[in-house]
């Protein structure tokens, strides 16, 4: 009896190119870019690495903007048998240094609008051997041209790979706290992610054409937005920057059919004038993910677009995805979904023990796209795994019909007087609040009650709202220990490049920076 095997990334896409070659990959408003284009552009790349030495295993960083130049060129890093090291555009050269020498690059491929930004950390990359800038003029002379390499024609490298066991891309953690951590993710986990991608969302090769205005870096957009339509036959339109008014319009000219977001993106369009919600005609169906989406915006979404908004969960260590509410089956509110095909989902508690339905603990994930580790280190990998299930550090519970539902991630659980808070109940009134446009409560240290949570406000535009009258409506609307013992209310909230509120930001803030201060008299 045969096994079958799962196929590397190369294999897919050539194999997707060779189907669907003439149809359109990549699209924009005025022209496209075919899977065959893709493929070719990509081979002789990749051809061009292997003549700069690049071999497998080797690391190779990608810092580029979202365009057709980001999917191709990760294409070809994994077309010569390297590692794709993505770079988070967000970051400053500091924290970009630290990530490129602790996977080692060897190699960087940069979109020319981060020039300035590669100046500032390459000449204390001791094992950059070359880089290629995309596109721009007055480059650094040293540097190979992106346009030119496509034009390669030397012999296309066929390394052998080993999907189960050769990696594809290291994606740096965020971390919360102390140094971000590589994922190690497989051709095996990515592939068989976009396998389950593809099954649970019903995406239709041919012809679903996805807009992409998440970070092609981030491994929602990775994943989702750009190797599923490139190893399925989908379209993707990649747009570069977040703007409510150029995504419509992006989505008319192309006639896009799915949209990704995360929480942030749906609050901010909801402000759009209505001529411009009527150019999202072709969408079938929104996909949120990243972060909580609270129930309160989904439904003002739901209503005013007259499209569903499917939410769905992962994080970087299972590639990412690990479940996502039914595209035409039950949709329950505040939950991320069913398990996608191929994954499971269980609860556990501390000390590695699976707990009952409807009981809170760590939600724990088992599948072909958890990752093999965590990059040259052990010690966290072996730590964050019970046997074959990776802990993905939400807290949790799964429903008698096996939905999920994340209740907060759990180093943002707050203990007051020895009492669990979690956040997220305490955001979701807070958004529920018709004057209230954001909110996030973390906990701050307090030697009376352990903790106290901390809720961080900005209120939309015109809508005045004093603190006081937030703490009274929160008394009349939660539990004592749940109520917020300070109030501040701010212009804005820090946002990762993904738009998921950075609470690890808020914490280092500090005492009333800004806002107002309502302190609890108990």
């Amino acid at each position: 009896m045969t096994v079958a095997t799962t196929p590397s990334i190369p294999e897919m896409m050539r194999a997707t190119a060779e189907r669907y070659g003439d149809q359109p990959a990549i699209l924009f408003a005025d022209s496209n870019v075919t899977f065959g284009h893709v493929d070719q552009q990509s081979d002789a790349v990749a051809a061009a690495l292997a003549g700069q030495g690049v071999g497998k295993g080797d690391r190779i960083a990608l810092y580029c903007v979202n365009s057709a130049e980001f999917a191709i060129a990760y294409a070809c890093i994994v077309k010569a048998g390297a590692v794709v090291v993505p770079v988070n555009l967000l970051l400053n050269p500091r924290e970009i240094l630290y990530i490129l020498k602790d996977a080692g690059v060897t190699g960087l491929i940069y979109h020319h609008l981060m020039a300035a930004g590669v100046a500032a950390f390459r000449d204390e990359l001791a094992t950059l051997g070359f880089a290629v800038c995309i596109g721009g003029e007055d480059v650094n002379p040293q540097d190979l041209d992106f346009a030119a390499l496509c034009r390669s024609g030397a012999p296309t490298p066929r390394p052998v790979l080993y999907p189960d066991e050769d990696l594809a891309a290291i994606l740096y953690t965020s971390g919360t706290t102390g140094h971000p951590k590589g994922a190690m993710l497989t051709h095996r986990n990515l592939v068989s992610n976009t396998c389950s991608v593809k099954a649970a969302l019903q995406l239709r090769a041919g012809e679903d054409r996805l807009l992409v205005v998440l970070p092609m870096f981030h491994s929602f957009a990775a994943t989702v937005g750009t190797l599923t339509p490139l190893l399925h036959g989908f379209s993707l339109a990649p747009v570069p920057k977040f703007d409510p008014v150029t995504v419509s319009e992006v989505i008319e000219a192309v006639g896009a059919t799915v949209f990704l977001g995360v929480p942030s993106m749906y609050n901010v369009l909801l402000r759009m004038p209505e001529e411009q919600v009527r150019r999202w005609s072709s969408i079938r169906y929104c996909v949120s993910g990243g972060a909580a989406m609270p129930e309160a915006i989904m439904h003002q979404f739901e209503e005013r677009f007259g499209m569903p908004v499917c939410e769905g969960d992962g994080p970087t260590e299972c590639s990412p995805v690990t479940c996502v509410n039914p595209v035409d089956g039950v949709r329950k509110p505040a939950s991320v979904g069913l398990p996608v095909p191929e994954v499971e989902m269980e609860i556990y508690d501390d000390a590695g023990q699976r707990i009952g339905i409807d009981s809170i603990g760590e939600i724990c994930v088992k599948g072909p796209n958890v990752m093999k580790g965590y990059w040259n280190l052990p010690e966290e990998t072996a730590e964050s795994f019970f046997g074959e299930w990776v802990r993905t550090g939400d807290l949790g519970y799964k429903d008698a019909d096996g939905y999920v539902y994340i209740v907060d991630r759990k180093k943002d659980m707050i203990i007051v007087n020895g009492m669990n808070v979690y956040p997220r109940i305490v955001e979701e009134l807070l958004y529920a609040h018709p004057a209230i446009l954001e909110a996030a409560v973390v906990g701050e240290p307090s030697e009376l009650h352990g903790e106290i949570p901390v809720a961080y406000v900005v209120l939309k535009e015109d809508e005045q709202l004093a603190a006081a009258e937030i703490r009274a409506y929160c008394r009349e609307n939660l539990g004592r220990h749940e109520v917020p013992r300070k109030i501040q209310l701010c212009p804005n909230l820090p946002k990762n490049a993904a738009g998921k509120i950075l609470k690890r930001e808020l914490r280092k803030s500090g005492e009333l920076e800004r806002g107002i201060d309502i302190r609890s008299p108990d």
